[in-house]
């Protein structure tokens, strides 16, 4: 039978054991601070940062919220960005995405520091992935890792099949297994014939945003399957994976939900504490 990864019990041991932590650095006077922007009225979005900001709160953290208008300009959020760059009290800033169309993500993204980046996302953070720098991770593919070794599944040395080459994911990810000693194969919309790609991998992870893509075709009998999509249905929430049809051919998968979207929040609270624990050393990440 193929054993399911259960991701919310990790999360809960790794935003448990965050906690804990808080609350030593608490007794010093030193509380880490999350700043969560929204811009917009995004349904999915206000849902997510909700999460997030539950996360934090449960965390013993300080929860800083900036709502902004659909209609707020560049300049208008780039000077909320500013601010919270400055403000000591902020260890850890996010811009939810997506945001409204006429904003450029980018150029936003790279006004947050580096120190404060805690979604990994800027040009600086993913320099210093690149190089093997210390720096904050972007959370999901964090996650990831951080499931293998909950799992205990050996990393160095093991053939790896990354689907999706996105820059929030499969791009990141693909450094950090590659950092772990793995052997990394990747698939994106161009390559011909996925099945030769996945099938020999004893680690499958499909991060594409395609429902249902992967399925028993693509994957060896006994492989770990890392399911990162998650799509709303009809019948409820399903991944990139076709994991009825995985069932007794993969040896272990990620259920949806339940599997990596958990991870994700407990990274971003890793990251949050992180961020606030290197701004009180000497020798910081750079701003």
């Amino acid at each position: 039978m193929t054993s399911r990864i259960d991701g919310s019990k990790i999360a809960r041991r790794i935003r448990a054991s965050v906690a804990d932590r808080v609350a030593e650095a608490a007794r010093s006077g030193r509380v880490p601070g999350l700043a969560t922007v929204l811009v917009g009225d995004d349904p999915a979005s206000a849902v997510y940062v909700a999460a997030k900001r539950r996360a934090i709160r449960e965390a013993g953290m300080r929860d800083f919220h900036r709502q902004l208008p659909e209609r707020a300009t560049q300049l208008e959020v780039a000077t909320v960005i500013d601010e919270l760059a400055h403000d000591p009290e902020v260890s850890g800033i996010l811009l939810q995405l997506p945001l409204p169309p006429h904003l450029t993500a980018a150029t936003l993204i790279d006004r947050i520091p580096v120190a404060k980046d805690v979604d990994g996302l800027t040009t600086a953070s993913a320099g210093r992935l690149a190089r093997g720098e210390r720096g904050l991770r972007p959370c999901t593919p964090s996650g990831v890792i951080e499931l293998l070794d909950a799992e205990g599944i050996e990393l160095r040395g093991a053939c790896v099949a990354m689907v999706g080459w996105g820059e929030l994911v499969g791009s990141p990810l693909t450094q950090l297994l590659l950092r772990r000693g793995a052997t990394v194969s990747v698939a994106h919309e161009f390559t011909a014939d996925l099945a030769a790609v996945t099938r020999p991998a004893e680690i499958v992870v499909v991060a594409t945003g395609v429902r249902g893509l992967v399925g028993p075709e693509h994957v060896k009998p006994g492989a770990t399957v890392i399911d990162v999509g998650i799509h709303r249905t009809p019948t409820g929430l399903t991944g990139d994976v076709r994991a009825a049809e995985l069932d007794g051919i993969a040896g272990r998968i990620t259920p949806v939900p339940g599997g990596v979207g958990p991870m994700t929040i407990a990274m971003l609270v890793v990251n949050t504490l992180r961020a606030a624990e290197w701004g009180t050393e000497r020798q910081t990440v750079p701003a």
